[in-house]
């Protein structure tokens, strides 16, 4: 098993996790944050678009989302869809990471233009290996 980067290592990947739990949004802060990458929150969809076109402006932009599926307002398979419609996104890495686990919503999520898909309750270890391979 690779070793996780410690905390305080200056990995400055940025990371956007979309999920309209605060509880799971606070998990994966942590676990994020413990693997040295900066965190950027969204508690929806619509939250996650215009907070995606405030960080690309100001040049901060995310190198992944992390989306749950299920949220109010817009749903992670729309959110998906919007981000692949702009180009400035269109390569950017996007994991799912839902209690879903049907191979019907992976593969609408991939159609949707997903990357990877974690199920939740996820490890942090799992987390780690899924995003070292989205963004290695």
């Amino acid at each position: 098993m690779t070793p996780l980067p410690q905390k305080g290592t200056a990995v400055s990947s940025m990371i956007m996790t979309v999920d309209d739990s605060p509880s799971m949004r606070m998990l994966l802060k942590a676990a994020l944050t413990d693997m040295g990458y900066n965190v950027l929150e969204a508690e929806d969809g619509v939250d996650a678009l215009e907070r995606l076109g405030g960080a690309c402006s100001s040049g901060n932009g995310p190198d992944l989302l992390i989306t749950d599926i299920n949220m109010p307002r817009l749903d992670g398979f729309g959110l998906i869809e919007k981000v692949r419609e702009q180009d400035r996104h269109r390569n950017l890495p996007i994991l799912v990471l839902t209690t879903e686990s049907s191979d019907e919503k992976k593969q609408r999520a991939r159609s949707a233009g997903a990357t990877g898909w974690i199920v939740k309750p996820f490890h942090p270890d799992k987390l780690a290996a899924a995003i070292r391979r989205v963004l290695h």
